[in-house]
């Protein structure tokens, strides 16, 4: 009897121990359905795969398991907040990765910062996203030097003089980038003029022709993959046999498989390429991402893997699951060996300075064409 009773009671203290083993949360907060739903679930693949392959972190000399949970902000700004709330209040995560909007997140950052919880951006490139932040980090470069990049692109490598911009003016990251283009692309001595529209828009023929009778030597378009993808078709429809180049928000399949043939030759600003020799994490990332999703990666999957690795690294450098130490030991973050570059937070600043990798269309893949690093 007594030795079925402690037969019983060692089950029943195992089974208490399993289900209390401590684990650590992280957020996701991501796009994965709605408009741009591409961008997050390319994102939220970087972070799953990272977490298979760093599912623990030490602390202490025990390890821990880490947990990450997603949540859908439905690519809405309000739904970016909610999503973030749910996450800090509900899920008790110790940090969070995405955004990847810069609307979303600049709706999700203020509560970040409110509640003292690390967030780590993956590609929401607005500068007002981080600015006056200490709980917010990216990374991806910020747009004031994806603006200049793009600039020196235009002026350097496309020739480009007079430059027609296509703005979305329901998008911050829109609005932001064209405007910090706009003034480095000055300063070569170009010229500029811009025409307008809104997400969800199909027909930009009256601002494309508007465009054209300026005579523009390239079109610049720092919007989103499906709007690109349509102000391509239709400009080549009107005759524009000129070069045309986008931003970060060109980078998703979804541009090819909407804008086809009318998309080949389209350039863009990214922050990797399998094909781009970043960092020496790269290579190994690419192998299993491959082996993973059976496709190649991607920027956006890129840097939510980053994301991970540079939260659990300052977890683990923090030896603490305290969110304020977490984000105390990511500001002093140093030389990490980033798959899509290395990544320094310099003083008083989330935001690492990177270079620009530029793709190209071509037969209907996304071709590494060169990378431009920053002048600063």
């Amino acid at each position: 009897m007594r030795k079925t009773f402690v037969m019983v009671f060692l089950v029943i203290l195992m089974t208490f121990t399993l289900f209390s083993q401590e684990v650590i949360k992280i957020g996701m907060n991501f796009e994965l359905t709605g408009p741009v739903s591409g961008y997050g679930q390319m994102s939220r693949d970087g972070v799953l795969l990272a977490n298979k392959l760093k599912p623990t972190v030490n602390i202490g000399g025990k390890e821990i398991k880490v947990e990450v949970v997603a949540v859908d902000n439905k690519s809405d700004k309000a739904e970016a907040a909610n999503a973030i709330r749910r996450l800090i209040d509900h899920e008790k995560v110790v940090a969070v990765i995405g955004p990847a909007t810069s609307s979303a997140a600049l709706a999700a950052a203020s509560i970040a910062e409110e509640r003292q919880i690390p967030m780590v951006v993956n590609t929401a490139t607005n500068p007002l996203v981080a600015q006056n932040k200490k709980y917010v980090f990216r990374t991806c470069f910020e747009d004031t030097l994806q603006g200049a990049l793009l600039a020196t692109f235009a002026w350097e490598e496309l020739g480009a003089k007079n430059v027609a911009i296509m703005i979305d003016v329901a998008q911050d990251y829109v609005v932001g980038l064209a405007n910090y283009f706009e003034k480095a692309f000055e300063q070569f001595g170009g010229t500029y003029f811009t025409e307008f529209y809104t997400t969800g828009d199909q027909d930009f023929t009256a601002q494309l022709t508007d465009a054209l009778s300026k005579n523009p030597d390239a079109i610049f378009m720092p919007g989103y993959y499906a709007e690109i993808a349509l102000i391509c078709k239709q400009a080549r429809d009107l005759g524009f046999t000129g070069p045309m180049f986008a931003g970060d928000g060109a980078d998703a399949p979804e541009l090819i498989q909407i804008g086809g043939e009318y998309v080949e030759g389209v350039s863009y600003t990214t922050y990797f390429h399998e094909d781009a020799d970043l960092s020496p994490a790269t290579k190994p990332f690419v192998e299993a991402y491959q082996k993973e999703y059976n496709r190649r990666a991607d920027a956006f999957g890129a840097l939510a893997y980053d994301a991970y690795m540079v939260i659990v690294n300052a977890i683990e450098s923090a030896q603490s699951t305290d969110p304020v130490k977490i984000r105390d030991a990511l500001a002093k973050t140093k030389n990490f060996p980033g798959v899509a570059g290395t990544i320094t937070y310099p003083e008083g600043s989330g935001n690492p300075i990177k270079p620009a990798v530029i793709n190209m269309v071509e037969n209907g893949q996304f071709v590494f064409r060169t990378v431009i690093k920053p002048s600063m």
